[in-house]
């Protein structure tokens, strides 16, 4: 999405302050011995508080409302009966509507104790979500966001998922640019244009640089095992910084 009216930035910027908090909210509730399915609901419940609609289910029918992804499984976590236990990787990623404007954002945590020893695999995808936004403006070349999300991984020993990537967003979920990859591609021309709205997002893991499709046929998990996460904010590009829209969840 091009913004091209203040009423069209104010629609895009209060949906994006619904999905920061609500994935907030969500992080501050969840605990041990809860199921996704609760957790998915209490998201739920504030997403219908504000008026907003599930943008995962309003465009794929997906069964939840929000998507809650646990340890290998990188994304499109349906909520279940699955029930949490201390140590685990937890990625929340909440996409909502409101009034024809979209907006997407996600976080990966460790539930209580880091029994895993994952922390670090979280302090790096946030790192690398930051320094490639740093970057971004129009003119910037599209593939400057793998190139720094690539090397901020490898520098640390881990590997990103090469068939995942951020993407345009704001009058439907996914908009172009679309592949807005965590790897570097030379071939890859395309450039940030001013006034537009874009998801970056990092994929980052232990071990898998690929994702393959569960037989739910919805959860991406790792294709070679590991811990995975995920992080995601939804920006508007300018011709200096770029405008983080999704700030308020706090990471």
């Amino acid at each position: 999405m091009i913004i091209q009216t203040e009423e069209e930035l104010k629609g895009i910027q209060e949906i994006s302050d619904i999905v920061a908090i609500t994935v907030k909210k969500m992080k501050e509730y969840v605990r041990t011995g809860m199921t996704t399915k609760e957790l998915d609901d209490f998201g739920r419940n504030i997403l219908k508080n504000f008026g907003a609609n599930s943008a995962p289910f309003v465009t794929y029918q997906f069964p939840g409302w929000t998507c809650i992804s646990i340890n290998n499984e990188m994304a499109h976590g349906i909520p279940s009966s699955r029930i949490l236990k201390e140590g685990d990787l937890v990625n929340i990623d909440v996409s909502a509507e409101l009034n024809g404007f979209y907006s997407d954002n996600g976080a990966s945590f460790v539930l209580e104790e880091d029994i895993n020893e994952k922390q670090a695999l979280v302090d790096t995808s946030i790192e690398a979500l930051y320094k490639a936004i740093s970057v971004i403006k129009s003119g910037i070349k599209i593939s400057e966001v793998g190139r720094i999300i690539e090397k901020t991984a490898k520098d640390k020993g881990y590997k990103v998922i090469k068939n995942l990537g951020g993407h345009g967003v704001g009058k439907a979920l996914h908009e172009d640019p679309d592949c807005i990859l965590n790897y570097y591609d030379r071939h890859d021309r395309r450039r940030f244009k001013k006034n537009s709205v874009v998801a970056i997002e990092t994929f980052l893991t232990t071990g898998s640089t690929l994702v393959n499709t569960a037989a739910d046929g919805w959860t991406f998990a790792g294709n070679k095992g590991g811990f995975c996460v995920q992080h995601e904010h939804t920006i508007l590009v300018t011709s200096d910084n770029p405008i983080i829209l999704t700030a308020k969840n706090g990471i």
